[in-house]
């Protein structure tokens, strides 16, 4: 069954009202549950509390959209279970970030439910054969699968740390990555991109500067399950390979800038990757003058930047793909070198 660009359309911006609206009654709840992030820290930037469970909001609204939509218009036991290979165990790391934002975890027991997440739906992906790109080696998808899934949630966690900054970069993401899988027909891709994308622009009315509300590690660790399997079922039909393997790459370029950067800073201080700091791509751009305002529409600009080199490669494969990927490549190495030479804390 075809639908409509419009249709699609109209099921994300559903999705913008709907996670809009319980945004609000969900940070009251948090409110009443102390669950905040409060300015104990010197890396804190608040100067008051900010409640956390904005990822509740986020979780709740790409479910229901998404079963919503199902039932609306394409329900089946394949298609609910295409979707449900997805949602659950999206579901299930969001419930360990959770239990972090309520109860504190340490960084090994996270990466330890990152890692067996990853593997379930890396066998998941692999037996069903919902791979956009698989290689010819089963023991390499799997591996692949998996490091991609660990690396995007940490990365998409990593990122959370402005106001607006994860959710906006989330948003565009898989705004770009809705039309790539809109072209080319594969319609719960394409829904589920458009719901995140919704779903995440919502979010961001409670979440740009100030920010009333914080989505949390069950936010942004939901979004990297949701993510990081879109990328891996996303197929852009492009040849060579290594075209379509540099589309999601370029996707992800951002965050991935952003956990480059500060990986990099604290290996060479001698820092434990996982300990926070004042050494992500926002901190570093407010060092360099601009306002938090300023910094998220900078990060929004990347994500935007990188993610028309990805259509584009995607449009233009055969004349214009190699020297996109080499250009952005060379840029994106220009931008990682910039960071990094701007002062780690200060």
């Amino acid at each position: 069954m075809n639908y409509s660009i419009e249709q699609f359309f109209l099921l994300g911006f559903l999705t913008l009202i709907f996670v809009g609206l319980i945004t609000p009654p969900i940070r009251q709840l948090a409110l009443r549950l102390d669950a905040v992030d409060a300015p104990t820290l010197a890396r804190k930037a608040q100067k008051e509390p900010v409640p956390y469970l904005g990822g509740v909001a986020i979780a709740v609204g790409i479910v229901a959209a998404s079963y919503g939509s199902l039932l609306a218009v394409d329900f089946s036991v394949q298609t609910f279970k295409l979707a449900s290979f997805v949602l659950v165990p999206a579901i299930a790391i969001s419930g360990m970030g959770l239990w972090d934002d309520l109860k504190g975890l340490e960084p090994w027991p996270r990466l330890v439910a990152q890692t067996f997440t990853g593997i379930i739906v890396a066998v998941i992906l692999t037996v069903t054969d919902t791979m956009g790109f698989a290689f010819n080696n089963h023991l390499l998808n799997y591996f692949i699968t998996v490091l991609w899934i660990v690396g995007v949630c940490n990365s998409i966690n990593f990122f959370d740390n402005h106001d607006g900054g994860a959710a906006g970069t989330v948003a565009v993401i898989t705004f770009f990555l809705f039309f790539i899988a809109y072209d080319r027909q594969q319609i719960l891709v394409s829904a589920l991109a458009i719901v995140t994308a919704g779903a995440t622009a919502g979010f961001l009315i409670w979440n740009r500067h100030p920010a009333k509300i914080y989505m949390g590690d069950a936010g942004s660790l939901f979004l990297g399950i949701i993510i990081s399997v879109l990328t891996i079922r996303l197929s852009p039909g492009v040849v060579p390979s290594y075209k379509s393997l540099a589309i999601p790459l370029f996707l992800m370029a951002t965050p991935i800038l952003d956990t480059t950067v500060a990986v990099i800073s604290r290996l060479y201080r001698g820092i434990s990757p996982f300990q926070g700091g004042r050494d992500h791509l926002s901190h570093r751009l407010m060092r360099k003058g601009l306002n938090r305002r300023i910094t998220a529409f900078t990060l929004w600009g990347l994500a935007i930047f990188y993610g028309l080199i990805a259509i584009s490669i995607y449009t233009w494969p055969d004349t214009y793909g190699l020297p996109l990927i080499i250009v952005g490549s060379a840029l994106w190495l220009a931008k990682l070198v910039y960071f990094l030479r701007i002062p780690s804390e200060g």
